[in-house]
């Protein structure tokens, strides 16, 4: 069975936010074999338990208020480029999210929203190139306040698995890779 089509996150199984499984989706009743592995945002306890067609088609939103991102985390909060309404509203209702080290982010270009391609580590971001070394390094740099000569350090501890990790976007208009670096 082919999963459905996520603008803002392309491969979902590959970002591990879609994970094979034969459980029953809370929301249509139905097993189809994948199940949204993320914790949504929601007063219903709804880990591993909803497929992705019903985060599509934003059922598991309209029956649960389920969010899958943290709506004011779109944009970095204001620090990216701003959105509309309807674009925020496809990725938190209708888009599966990923967990986050701190609060998710959802990185934006071009005003839009960008595609999520997943968590790296210094070994993913070198063969990114580096254009996205040079953007995470400007980033953390305002972020955390890294001095002269931190940065090299900084960046040889990033850990796709581990603490920290970047959390990778691509531009779905101009192709410019861009994201956040967090840690817990």
């Amino acid at each position: 069975m082919e999963l459905p089509k996520f603008k803002y996150h392309s491969d979902p199984l590959k970002s591990g936010s879609i994970i094979e499984s034969d459980k029953v989706c809370v929301c249509c009743g139905e097993s189809r074999g994948y199940i949204y592995g993320g914790l949504p945002y929601s007063e219903e306890e709804l880990e591993d338990s909803i497929c992705p067609w019903c985060i599509a088609n934003g059922e598991a939103h309209k029956k649960f208020d389920a969010d899958f991102t943290d709506y004011d985390g779109i944009g970095g909060y204001g620090d990216w480029d701003d959105i509309a309404p309807e674009i925020k509203e496809e990725i938190t209702f209708r888009t599966p999210g990923f967990t986050g080290w701190q609060q998710d982010q959802w990185w934006t270009h071009c005003n839009d929203g960008a595609n999520y391609l997943g968590c790296a580590g210094f070994k993913e971001i070198e063969e990114y190139g580096l254009e996205l070394e040079m953007y995470l390094k400007q980033e953390s740099t305002k972020t955390y306040n890294l001095k002269d000569g931190q940065w090299e350090s900084f960046f040889k501890a990033l850990d796709a698995d581990g603490s920290p990790t970047a959390y990778i976007f691509k531009c779905i208009h101009c192709g410019k890779h861009g994201g956040y670096i967090d840690f817990d």
